[in-house]
């Protein structure tokens, strides 16, 4: 799972990065500071995967994982070049959700690439520059469908049809993801494109410390103009969290967001946030050895949900041995769980749900 920051150059996507990953990207008060995408690993916070360690004490414990890549500052023209523009659009296109940085905050010392403060503005030229690269690989697709529809292709005429909503719509500085379309038309023949506009996003407004609790004036701009859209929206002071990035110890931490008013550092909500945008859920394994989280996609069968941990739990799956984490929780062992008749056998057709704990019998 990969999730990309973007944003035009100086609206504070390194910095955001350096706070959420071990890996510093370079930080500095100019465009195109970062001109390679800087990647990190970054662990999901969960709470219900410390509670299981406190409960199962085992010898060690892994969270679950988004992959975060910092992706160098597009500008006006990046679809036909401009800047790094072509090298930056391919970024962006290998990854499985977007994270927009709009700078959302006034400082005269920190310059702005188009000279003013206007969220709304910077959102459109990265959206226009996302919209053109979409448009160029819709038209290339468009041409190849309309030659086959010409000789009565049934599938072919509808998806040019299709493609040409989507056309139309971009040609309107329209994103794929604000289209109105047909949902099992567009699975089968415009997810294949892998459009950039078709990612789901995030919008990261970055402000001042003044407005970390409530947002300003800017940030309300932002959640009018994306209504259509179905984005996440998320305040964050960038500089306030790389400042607690910085501490050590829980306790600092913790006295630092009370001082400020805030209950969660927001680099954790970004984190959290960012993996239910990109449809995932968590099942666990618990063990004397590990306690584990794993990532699968939402409203997976048994099966597919354990090829996470190896193809031939997939393969060979013969069945699933269930608990609720609310049942693990209250009988606070699995030996407790089986003698309250709480654990249940589950086969093929199970779908698994966030928070199970689970183990797989197979055979290969």
């Amino acid at each position: 799972m990969k999730a990309g920051i973007v944003g035009l150059p100086n609206v504070g996507k390194s910095t955001l990065f350096n706070s959420l990953s071990s890996a510093k990207a370079q930080s500095a008060n100019f465009p195109f500071c970062t001109i390679e995408p800087n990647v990190g690993v970054i662990s999901v916070p969960d709470e219900r995967l410390l509670k299981l360690e406190e409960l199962v004490k085992p010898q060690q414990v892994v969270p679950t994982t988004v992959e975060i890549v910092d992706i160098a500052g597009l500008v006006k023209g990046a679809s036909t070049g401009e800047g790094l523009g072509n090298q930056f659009l391919a970024n962006i296109r290998e990854t499985d959700a977007i994270l927009h940085v709009l700078r959302c905050f006034d400082d005269d010392n920190v310059v702005h690439v188009d000279g003013n403060i206007d969220p709304i503005a910077d959102k459109e030229t990265i959206d226009i520059e996302l919209q053109l690269k979409d448009l160029e690989t819709v038209e290339k697709k468009l041409e190849k469908t309309k030659r086959a529809a010409q000789t009565g292709d049934k599938e072919a005429i509808a998806e040019a049809k299709i493609l040409e909503e989507v056309k139309n719509g971009l040609e309107s500085n329209r994103s794929v993801r604000s289209i109105d379309l047909d949902d099992e038309l567009k699975k089968e023949h415009i997810k294949p494109l892998q459009l950039i506009t078709d990612k789901p996003v995030m919008y990261v407004c970055n402000v001042d410390e003044a407005s970390a609790v409530s947002g300003n004036k800017y940030v309300e701009k932002v959640k009018a103009s994306v209504g259509d859209e179905n984005a996440e929206v998320l305040v964050l002071a960038v500089g306030i969290e790389a400042d607690i990035s910085e501490l050590e110890t829980f306790e600092e931490r913790k006295e630092f967001l009370d001082d400020i008013g805030l209950e969660e550092a927001g680099v954790s909500k970004l984190i959290k946030k960012a993996y239910s945008l990109l449809d995932r859920s968590t099942y666990f394994t618990a063990g004397e050895k590990e306690v584990r989280a794993w990532t699968f996609p939402t409203g997976a069968k048994a099966p597919e949900a354990a090829g996470v941990i190896h193809s031939d739990f997939e393969k060979g799956f013969i069945r699933a041995e269930v608990i609720t984490y609310d049942d693990y929780v209250k009988y606070g062992s699995e030996t407790r769980v089986k003698e309250a008749g709480k654990l249940r056998i589950e086969g093929k057709e199970y779908v698994v749900k966030d928070g199970d704990v689970m183990n797989f019998r197979f055979n290969v």
